[in-house]
């Protein structure tokens, strides 16, 4: 981390006077912290615009009776490869998902693939936040395989069945594993 440097600002007071009651309202306790984050803001901006590398989080809620539409979501997923590093699935109510796609990659690929994603039929609402990494990390990743057909590493819980006196399953959801065989299928591997 480098040194701190002082600057001054000059600035209207009136707009100063708004930007203190702002301040307020989010929590800051002074403006230095608030300008940092202006700046940082700004910086992952440029380097969004430019394409460059940064981790983004793609929340969506959907219609979970939509046709098909858990099996799209999931082949759109595995397209993106290693650019999805994780991705959080939560049920919020007998119609609706919630999923979280935690993503990282140039960011116009994951603005195209969240664009893409927002746009499929059946998905009720939508938001991709693009957030900078450190310089440090822009080219480094870790390497991991993934399971396939019907294998999965992580499992998946879901307490809240449990405490309606069904059980939690953590095993894979009949979505994944039925994308999987069509996406083996699609590419003519054996069965």
């Amino acid at each position: 981390m480098s040194e701190l440097v002082r600057f001054g600002v000059a600035i209207d007071g009136e707009l100063l006077e708004k930007f203190d009651a702002r301040l307020a309202q989010r929590g800051y306790s002074n403006r230095s912290e608030a300008i940092r984050d202006l700046i940082r803001d700004d910086l992952v901006e440029a380097i969004a615009d430019a394409g460059g590398v940064v981790a983004g989080s793609l929340t969506l809620v959907y219609d979970h009776h939509a046709r098909d539409l858990s099996e799209k979501l999931t082949e759109m997923q595995h397209a993106l490869g290693e650019q999805v590093v994780s991705t959080l699935h939560v049920h919020l109510d007998h119609d609706h998902c919630l999923e979280v796609v935690v993503m990282r990659g140039p960011a116009t690929s994951l603005k195209d693939a969240a664009e893409r994603i927002l746009a499929t039929k059946g998905v009720v609402h939508g938001k991709l936040t693009l957030t900078g990494i450190p310089e440090s990390m822009g080219a480094h990743h870790h390497p991991h395989a993934h399971p396939h057909e019907g294998e999965h590493a992580h499992p998946h819980e879901h307490p809240h069945l449990a405490a309606k006196g069904r059980p939690a399953r953590a095993s894979t959801s009949a979505a994944f594993a039925k994308a999987a065989k069509g996406a083996k299928k699609a590419r003519g591997a054996p069965r």
